[in-house]
């Protein structure tokens, strides 16, 4: 991991955390796939990376979508030796009220993508002599925020899939850890604080709430996203590695 050869699939890279992370990867010497929904913003960020990056647009959570965005990776660059299981969709609502149908579209998009693009990875790790897997899930993993219930829960069952993953793949040489941001500076970040009344306000009582004092910026959530795809990491899996400035021990 780490080298040249490597070949790392970004889902959700079209924009937000999953874009930096697979600028990072990219810079650490990987061959990239960026995988998300948007045509615009995918040839983007495949023209910022230029050689060695190629943008495969998909939904997936259309039938066949993940092993699809395997096989194109596969075919384009050999092989697959990353997987960073980033794309989600955000959910907020009261517990009592959430529609079902809303329940259900998040944990299609969360979970149950996130899971069939976990085995798809996995069957062509296993093919090839193993790789790293890292999930991207959240802090509310861990942690009770009213309104954020569903997206919890999607993002809780991911936490769990990592640590049973690790031990299923471990002797097919795949890794599977999961990096756990807290609140993050991403454009959706910055949509939302423009709605509010007083966001200034906002943002001093959201850094006031972290150890560390401030929010978390792509980059942090990168970096930890590029150690655990490092030959540093290579005794690591099963765990959830949190970036949250220190929210959860607080």
């Amino acid at each position: 991991m780490g080298t040249k050869a490597s070949v790392a699939v970004v889902s959700g890279a079209t924009s937000g955390i999953g874009t930096e992370i697979a600028r990072r990867l990219h810079a650490d010497g990987m061959r990239v796939v960026i995988a998300g929904r948007s045509p615009e913003r995918g040839a983007a960020v495949e023209a910022e990376l230029s050689e060695g990056a190629a943008f495969v647009p998909v939904d997936l959570t259309e039938p066949g979508a993940a092993d699809a965005l395997i096989s194109a990776a596969v075919s384009r660059f050999g092989s697959v030796d990353v997987l960073v299981n980033n794309a989600a969709i955000d959910h907020t609502g009261m517990l009592l009220d959430v529609p079902v149908e809303e329940i259900r579209q998040t944990l299609e998009t969360n979970v149950v993508a996130a899971v069939q693009l976990l085995q798809a990875a996995g069957r062509a790790m296993a093919g090839s002599g193993g790789g790293s897997i890292i999930n991207i899930t959240s802090r509310l993993a861990s942690a009770g925020v009213a309104g954020m219930a569903i997206y919890s829960a999607s993002k809780g069952a991911m936490e769990a899939i990592t640590r049973t993953a690790a031990v299923e793949l471990a002797p097919h040489g795949i890794r599977v850890n999961a990096v756990a941001p807290g609140l993050t500076r991403t454009p959706l970040y910055d949509h939302w604080m423009a709605t509010l009344d007083d966001p200034e306000q906002t943002a001093r009582d959201q850094a006031a709430a972290i150890p560390l004092g401030r929010i978390a910026e792509p980059q942090d959530v990168a970096a930890a996203v590029s150690f655990l795809a490092s030959p540093g990491a290579a005794y690591i899996t099963g765990t959830s590695l949190p970036v949250e400035g220190g929210f959860l021990a607080g």
